[in-house]
């Protein structure tokens, strides 16, 4: 399949336009992110593949453009970022992490496109396509990847199997799958738990023996994110709510939320302890960002994530990443190819290595009872 890279520019709003919103890459905030991370323009020019006299000459274009200096830098002494240029770059990468799900779905709708157009040429190539509704989920990400190139393992009549990810709330991917707007869902919850925990009463209704399987995907490790070095060594929820750390929340539908939720109960603590508690984010990367910007203390979401932000990660549990879907779709052939996707050593190396993650079940199609201990 081929790949797409979307661009986009930034630029001073012109009199009469809307604002825009700053989408995918750009070359200034490439630059920036290059400048902070190495410490100089020099560093960050090879880092960039690009000659010192080009960076130099851009930022002062943009400092131009912009009226603001982003780079305080003497002879003799490493470049940072002014102070306008951490705010404008901080705000551009927690802009991304808010539209990454969608931002991902638009890539891979252009690039399923594409991949038609070239398919076309040969009798029967169109690739198999599944729709999956998920909680957003990395390893998804890197499942679709994946999935994408598999058919040039299998030889000239292997068909390509396009991931189509919806990333919503574990609970409105559920809801979708039973409404007949998708072939997969996707969502996470404690193995542990009990019949009476939250995760258990909100998936319940939503799951019928008999209709629906559940397909092993993997284990990750959720927590606090935190700044670096945690500052406030914070340690669970009792600290963030004793210490009144800024906290940031993922919206009502999603399986980290129902998490908190479970976090919050086994602490003996109400939502009016946390502050924060009503600042909603749309994805562990937008979670991340909020409190790699300073504008919170703390959140809950995947290790992965922090990692990704240069975060620091307090584990608090490691939960089961599920598939769900209708017992009468095993038998379409896009299932069929997923599942030995899933099942290959090839993935299940791949998912190891992704920071916080854990092969799990991978492929294997099981009752709810199986690999859901709190069914019973």
């Amino acid at each position: 399949m081929r790949k797409v890279e979307l661009s986009y520019a930034l630029q001073l709003q012109r009199t009469g336009t809307a604002d825009s919103v700053a989408l995918l890459r750009n070359p200034m905030m490439d630059v920036l992110h290059a400048v902070r991370t190495h410490g100089s323009i020099s560093a960050a020019a090879r880092h960039l593949g690009l000659s010192y006299r080009h960076v130099w000459g851009q930022l002062k274009q943009w400092e131009a453009e912009l009226g603001q200096d982003l780079i305080v830098w003497e002879r003799g002494q490493a470049a940072l970022l002014s102070p306008f240029g951490q705010r404008l770059l901080m705000a551009e990468r927690l802009a991304q992490a808010r539209l990454g799900p969608q931002m991902e779905h638009l890539r891979a709708e252009l690039e399923r496109a594409f991949a038609q157009a070239f398919d076309d040429t040969a009798e029967g190539r169109r690739p198999n396509l599944l729709t999956l509704y998920a909680s957003h989920d990395h390893a998804l990400n890197a499942l679709q990847d994946m999935a994408a190139a598999w058919d040039t393992q299998a030889g000239p009549a292997h068909k390509a199997l396009h991931l189509d990810l919806r990333f919503c709330g574990s609970v409105d991917a559920i809801r979708a799958l039973n409404e007949g707007r998708c072939q997969l869902a996707g969502f996470h919850t404690q193995p542990f738990a009990d019949a009476r925990s939250i995760s258990a009463r909100t998936y319940r209704p939503l799951l019928k023996p008999g209709l629906h399987k559940i397909i092993g995907f993997s284990r990750r490790a959720q927590g606090l994110m935190v700044a670096p070095g945690n500052p406030q060594r914070l340690k669970n929820m009792q600290d963030v709510a004793r210490l009144q750390a800024r906290f940031v929340n993922r919206a009502k539908g999603t399986g980290t939320r129902l998490l908190l939720g479970e976090l919050l109960e086994q602490s003996q603590l109400l939502p009016q302890d946390i502050e924060g508690f009503d600042h909603v984010e749309a994805s562990h990367a937008a979670v991340a960002q909020a409190v790699a910007s300073g504008t919170a203390d703390a959140g809950l979401g995947t290790e992965y994530a922090a990692r990704e932000a240069g975060l620091d990660f307090v584990p608090l549990t490691e939960e089961r990443y599920l598939l769900v879907c209708l017992k009468s779709a095993l038998d379409q052939p896009a299932v069929k190819q997923l599942l030995g996707l899933l099942r290959s050593q090839p993935w299940q190396q791949r998912l190891t290595q992704l920071p916080g993650y854990a092969p799990d079940h991978c492929g294997e199609v099981a009752s709810m009872k199986r690999l859901l201990p709190w069914w019973r």
